[in-house]
């Protein structure tokens, strides 16, 4: 059922929700006032560790190509290898662009200057992700993570049966998923229908056709070639690693958006919508996942996936914390807090992939029909999106800076 109103939806008044808001205002400030050399510390040891599984799981990779038995060094060297571009794409890069440690004035871990080792450029994904995803999370018609224009993930989008393909497309997503996030920026959807700007298209094109080109070449030519007459080993252990990121990567953020409880809104709802009400609509519109410290770093803490749409630009190993004051929050309130085992979270994601592939009549919802009939919402361009949350950071170059990429 996607929302029109959260007020009304969660009986809380308007004073309460506003209430709510200040109180989480309050913790955000609390997070920000006491970030310290101890956080600082976290993601520099975390970028060392990550840089040494690198740089190990490639020396044994071509180790084994000139050594006679070299295939527990090959092995060795795809796990290191998979676990560095897993630390590197959640914990760290992901992290990182969202302005998590902007604060700490350092150039090279700092927002505006990461780039990382996947095939969407840093700028297109800060815009896609940063600009239009934690704005209008799960917003239909305007958030484009909904289904990423290749999945129906919501009742209220309109079925057609191209729909029935959806476990082959969710398969071939999991898989390719770096490759489906490069593209994800261009809105494949504004494209088809003749409403993308081709200049910008066109610059988009380049970019991810520059970046897609370095990932290939490191990863197929550059190393494979290092490795003399074994090149097909190193070439296949490049890619199960590259395999194993694009797994998980999709498991996880997939695990925060689409569980059961996690809620879909119409436009109605970004209608004048205070600070407060966008702290309620995160809220409604996230799923975290249970588990311990390592599972959390090993996702980029996306476990927390209610603490961070709330607070996107914030410490992620300050989460655990914050999320024990936002529970209390939810308690008290009277509020949704969606959590659960991370198998329980994907099966739940799984089953609505299936069920809505088919019509709504042909299968059962678990949560109350749309109060309207499915439409074909109209994506939406930036010029009738409104910049609303200035914490989400900077998203995207100036004009002049553009025509010169």
């Amino acid at each position: 059922m996607a929302i029109s109103d959260v007020k009304e939806y969660t009986h809380l008044t308007a004073e309460d929700v506003e209430q709510l808001g200040r109180e989480l205002d309050a913790i955000r400030a609390e997070v920000e006032e006491s970030r310290s050399a101890a956080d600082a510390a976290y993601i520099n040891r975390l970028i060392r560790i990550q840089r040494g599984l690198a740089a190990a799981g490639r020396g044994a990779m071509l180790a084994s190509a000139h050594a006679k038995g070299g295939r527990p060094a090959l092995v060795a060297g795809t796990a290191m290898l998979g676990l560095a571009k897993i630390l590197e794409n959640m914990e760290i890069g992901h992290n990182v662009m969202h302005g998590q440690w902007d604060w700490m004035n350092d150039p090279e871990i700092h927002s505006s200057n990461w780039e990382w080792d996947t095939a969407q450029p840093a700028e297109q994904w800060k815009h896609s992700h940063n600009y239009i995803h934690h704005q209008f999370t799960n917003v239909l018609g305007h958030d484009n993570d909904i289904g990423y224009g290749v999945l129906r993930m919501a009742r209220e989008q309109k079925w057609h049966p191209v729909h029935l393909g959806q476990p082959v497309y969710n398969a071939l997503l999991a898989g390719l998923f770096q490759w489906g996030v490069a593209l994800h920026d261009l809105d494949i959807e504004r494209i088809r229908k003749l409403e993308k700007d081709p200049k910008e298209m066109k610059r988009q094109l380049r970019q991810i056709l520059r970046k897609g080109r370095n990932q290939i070449l490191k990863d197929y030519v550059v190393y494979p070639a290092l490795s003399g007459k074994q090149w097909k080993s190193t070439l296949k252990a490049n890619a199960t690693a590259n395999l194993t990121r694009n797994l998980w990567s999709y498991m996880i953020i997939f695990c925060g958006h689409f569980p059961d409880g996690a809620l879909h809104f119409t436009e109605e709802e970004l209608e004048d919508e205070t600070r407060a009400e966008w702290y309620l609509r995160q809220m409604l519109g996230s799923a975290n996942f249970e588990g311990g410290r390592t599972l959390h770093i090993l996702s980029g803490s996306l476990g927390f996936q209610i603490e961070h749409h709330l607070f996107p630009d914030l410490p992620s190993n300050r989460y655990p914390e914050i999320a024990v004051k936002v529970r209390a929050l939810c308690d008290k309130y009277d509020l949704p807090y969606t959590t659960g085992p991370l198998y329980r979270q994907y099966g739940q994601t799984l089953r609505t992939i299936m069920k809505l592939s088919l019509p709504n009549k042909m299968s059962s919802s678990d949560q109350p029909e749309p109060p309207t009939q499915p439409a074909d919402r109209k994506r939406r361009s930036d010029d009738e999106r409104q910049s609303r949350r200035a914490e989400l950071g900077g998203w995207s170059r100036s004009p002049r800076e553009r025509s010169h990429d």
